[in-house]
């Protein structure tokens, strides 16, 4: 556990020295809400960093020592932590959002062609949502396997779009940070949803995967 943290600590220090390196005048330039394009991109990259340790905290508590659901019985442990994993990640995208508008139209593309690029992206999204809801379930989604074990016997999901690779929350899921910074021609605001997506990948390899191991007695889970 101690070793895939430093691994962690590691691969998001290098995730953050390339924000740096990446932010040029351009990057920062703009504001939204009386709020600079700089402080934004600190708030757009700050709720990764805390959802993330957030999800660690309460998997190892539960996985390991059941302390959530010891403290508050299992179906309302799980309740709270979903609670607080939906607002993290709602402000995920609405920290993305305020950051393109910051920093709107700082892109030099053709704009019909960053729109169409966004559509094109929102289709998968859309299919992993719904793929969600219909096949896998919200509750697996958050990680309710960490709370209840009468999931971990549950089939892997193999329908909708995990029909097509062992990780679509991921691959497909991500995509709709992606969009704030198209849809307003923003560098800063693709910065950070290139952040976000590699770094919930480093949350896959240093904290899901080795979860999965000791649930599943397995290296792969398709999500």
């Amino acid at each position: 556990m101690f070793r895939g943290q430093t691994l962690h600590y590691v691969l998001l220090t290098v995730l953050l020295a390339g924000v740096v390196a990446a932010s040029g005048a351009d990057v920062m330039a703009g504001q939204f809400l009386g709020l600079s394009t700089a402080a934004w991109l600190v708030g757009a990259i700050a709720v990764p960093i805390l959802h993330q340790f957030y999800v660690w905290l309460v998997w190892r508590s539960e996985l390991h020592h059941a302390w959530i659901s010891r403290a508050f019985g299992r179906e309302a442990g799980f309740r709270y932590y979903a609670v607080g994993f939906a607002i993290l990640f709602a402000l995920r995208l609405l920290t993305i959002i305020a950051l393109a508008l910051a920093n709107r139209n700082s892109l030099d593309v053709d704009p019909t062609a960053a729109r169409v690029l966004a559509l094109g992206l929102s289709i998968p999204t859309l299919y992993l949502f719904y793929s969600v809801v219909r096949y896998f379930g919200v509750a697996r989604a958050f990680g309710i396997d960490h709370f209840d074990a009468r999931y971990r016997s549950v089939p892997f999901v193999r329908e909708g779009i995990f029909r097509f690779g062992n990780n679509g929350m991921y691959v497909f899921g991500f995509l709709v940070l992606w969009l704030p910074g198209l849809l307003w021609l923003s560098k800063a605001a693709l910065l950070a949803a290139l952040f976000n997506h590699l770094y919930i990948w480093v949350h896959y390899y240093c904290t899901e995967l080795p979860d999965i191991r000791k649930i599943y007695g397995s290296a792969t889970k398709p999500k």
